[in-house]
């Protein structure tokens, strides 16, 4: 198995001994059911593992005529699984507990109990849609699951020093040795391309090749395709068209997402829903507008203008070269080099807003037009508070710009900075150049935006 970060939060909430289950949610493929039967065979004396996508209908209808009988529910399905369970000493899941609400309304009760510790786990999507007659516990703490980080997959290809040094290195406020920068930046590329969906990374690793990870991505944007077509009642059309269309938008410079591509007369305002969908299925990574920038930025949220990334680059590089029925290994080997361009300003931009989502932030940008004069024009790629220490570490906004070549201004970054002087603290360029500081201006590489 390939080793997640996540695991580390499992660990911490079995330390809280039973006081609450635990809901992991994920995007579909990204790991969850693996994660959880890891954890489970290291750090339980018995898992008794139960997917409720295949529950054979006695067993369904026995849970529903009994949930007021809890032992002999317990029992029941120990029976059922030929499991043994021990006293806070044995695991019990529910894997795609979407597919049977009843079992996660339950976990009130199986709580209270307090002999044994439950998972649940299933796509946010189908939860939200089969939680409409139960009520849901409050018992319940939940876990979001996103793609494999930089970090992560440094680990997987067998590159953990590197990956200690990097983060040893923005730590210390140092930049790598020109031979190790070199070594990190081709990593990072052969990760951007790749990207970090498990099935995706470990048929890479068989054999490293970039063609064969590119038909599991394939499988994987058919599986989220059939899922729209099942699942959006409603609006299955618009969000089939907005999610056509994030590769191209993307490409934009401003990379705002024109909702007259869909239509001459779309607007955000009926479109949201089918955003909002692919957001809770975590296909996409929504950025949204910040009109007014302060530290409580969701509360200025623009309803009119908004970015939308893909949840994982390494889908987005497949959806960009889906041109032809399959990609072939030289096409990649030319991107990983540099002698294709594939709009490299779209993917590191995308990769940088995965990056933010998998440390728990919600995005916001922050964009004026200079409709006063062109010396009032700024786009700003990111916003995210984080305390500032030469403010007493109280709260401050922190502006992220993201650069994919070598040459580039900081015209908008600056601007920003002085306009909002008294608001902002730290500012980061994210780009593929060393690690340098500037006061309260630090340039990152791409290598270390999972640092931030």
């Amino acid at each position: 198995m390939l080793e997640r970060k996540a695991y580390q939060d499992l660990l911490k909430w079995k330390a809280k001994k039973g006081r609450t289950a635990l809901l992991i949610e994920g995007a579909r493929r990204v790991g969850k059911s693996t994660l959880i039967r890891e954890f489970g065979r290291k750090e339980y004396r018995s898992m008794l593992y139960i997917d409720c996508s295949r529950l054979a209908e006695p067993v369904r209808q026995y849970f529903l005529d009994n949930r007021n009988r809890l032992e002999s529910l317990q029992q029941f399905l120990a029976a059922v699984y030929d499991v043994t369970l021990y006293p806070r000493e044995s695991l019990i899941v529910f894997d795609e507990v979407q597919q049977f609400p009843p079992a996660r309304e339950m976990m009130k009760h199986f709580v209270a109990d307090g002999k044994y510790d439950y998972i649940e786990s299933g796509s946010l999507l189908s939860i939200k849609q089969n939680v409409a007659d139960i009520v849901l516990p409050s018992e319940e703490e939940s876990l979001r699951l996103n793609p494999l980080d930089f970090e992560e997959f440094l680990w997987a290809v067998g590159e953990r020093p590197l990956a200690e040094f990097i983060r040893s290195s923005f730590t210390t406020e140092a930049p790598l040795p020109q031979a190790l920068h070199r070594k990190a930046t081709y990593s990072f590329r052969e990760y951007l391309l790749v990207g970090g969906m498990p099935s995706v990374v470990s048929r890479y690793l068989e054999n490293r090749s970039f063609a064969e990870a590119d038909e599991e991505k394939r499988q994987i944007l058919k599986l989220y395709r059939d899922d729209i077509g099942r699942f959006a009642f409603g609006y299955k059309d618009k969000v089939t068209s907005i999610f056509d269309e994030i590769p191209e938008q993307l490409a934009k410079h401003e990379k705002r997402f024109n909702l007259a591509s869909l239509g001459k007369d779309a607007r955000l305002r009926t479109y949201e829903e089918a955003f909002f969908w692919l957001s809770d299925a975590e296909i996409t990574n929504p950025c949204w507008a910040a009109d007014d920038p302060s530290v409580g930025v969701s509360l200025s949220r623009s309803s009119s203008s908004l970015k939308c990334y893909m949840a994982d680059t390494g889908l987005l590089v497949t959806m960009a070269l889906a041109d032809s029925r399959v990609t072939q290994e030289n096409i990649y080997q030319a991107v990983l080099l540099g002698r294709v361009g594939l709009n490299e300003g779209m993917l590191t931009e995308n990769i940088v807003a995965q990056t933010l989502i998998a440390k728990g932030e919600r995005l916001f940008f922050y964009n004026r037009s200079g409709k006063e004069g062109n010396n009032e024009r700024m786009e700003i790629d990111f916003l995210v508070i984080r305390p500032w220490n030469k403010g007493g570490d109280k709260p401050r906004v922190t502006p992220i710009e993201v650069k994919s070549g070598a040459r580039y201004s900081t015209l908008s970054l600056d601007r920003f900075r002085e306009k909002f002087s008294r608001r902002t603290g730290t500012a980061y360029v994210v780009h593929p150049g060393q690690y340098k500081k500037e006061e309260d201006l630090v340039h990152v590489p791409l290598y270390m935006a999972h640092c931030l």
